[in-house]
């Protein structure tokens, strides 16, 4: 069934519970009575709820209310959050530099407001060491604990070490943050022009890093565990 209500001529039944344009309670009258008051008053006669009995109906602008409408709609998506579960894959015994350089991408991840699934993967005879893997993840938790906390304990798939990270900063407000600061970046080069192509230039480059770090670390959450 279509969801568009019906307007006009499409409305075949005796008599409506009329709404006048400015919310206002008309009464029950007749449906050519109703159609007649839209023309005059220039707009539509549509049919709110159907159900009721009269149908009740509203003289009002369709086309503008449908505008609206999508436009409420549109801003709505925009603002909508969708938490999502990034993936961090490390070895136990990974060396300090590395491990920085991962830490830092879960901290980027927790500040955006994502979740993330952290993956110990065993090789060999590390089989045979969890404790290592569980002694990393204990301390990766603790290094990043002013940003998430953990969500899901440590606990072995297969040849895997899994513990998941959720951000203590709610996803909308990461969001909000994140345009605040770019309408603060737009506002200093708009105020400092000489430095506003270096801002670019700069910013450029940092995204195509990020990036590039991205496709090499984040995978779907519900990928299966690399082997």
């Amino acid at each position: 069934m279509s969801a568009e209500p019906r307007i006009n001529d499409r409305i075949r039944v005796p008599e409506v519970r009329l709404v006048g344009p400015s919310g206002e309670q008309v009464g029950i009258v007749p449906l050519a009575k109703a159609l007649e008051l839209a023309q005059e008053y220039d707009l539509d006669l549509v049919e709110v709820a159907a159900t009721a009995r009269p149908p009740v109906c509203k003289l009002m602008d369709y086309g503008k209310f449908k505008y609206e409408s999508a436009m409420k709609a549109r801003e709505a998506r925009k603002n909508q959050a969708h938490t999502v579960i990034k993936e961090m894959k490390l070895r136990p015994k990974i060396d300090p530099h590395d491990y920085d350089t991962k830490k830092g991408h879960v901290v980027r991840f927790l500040k955006q407001g994502d979740k993330v699934k952290i993956t110990i993967m065993f090789r060999g005879r590390e089989q045979s060491r969890p404790e290592l893997g569980y002694r990393l993840l204990q301390r990766l938790a603790e290094d990043v604990a002013d940003l998430g906390f953990v969500e899901s304990n440590p606990k072995q798939d297969g040849r895997n070490m899994i513990m998941v990270l959720g951000p203590h900063k709610k996803k909308t407000e990461a969001m909000a943050e994140a345009r605040q600061a770019q309408e603060a970046r737009k506002a200093d080069a708009k105020a400092n022009p000489g430095k506003s192509q270096n801002a670019a230039e700069s910013d450029y480059v940092e995204d195509e890093s990020e990036a590039e770090v991205e496709a090499q670390v984040e995978t779907p959450a519900e990928a299966p565990a690399e082997a």
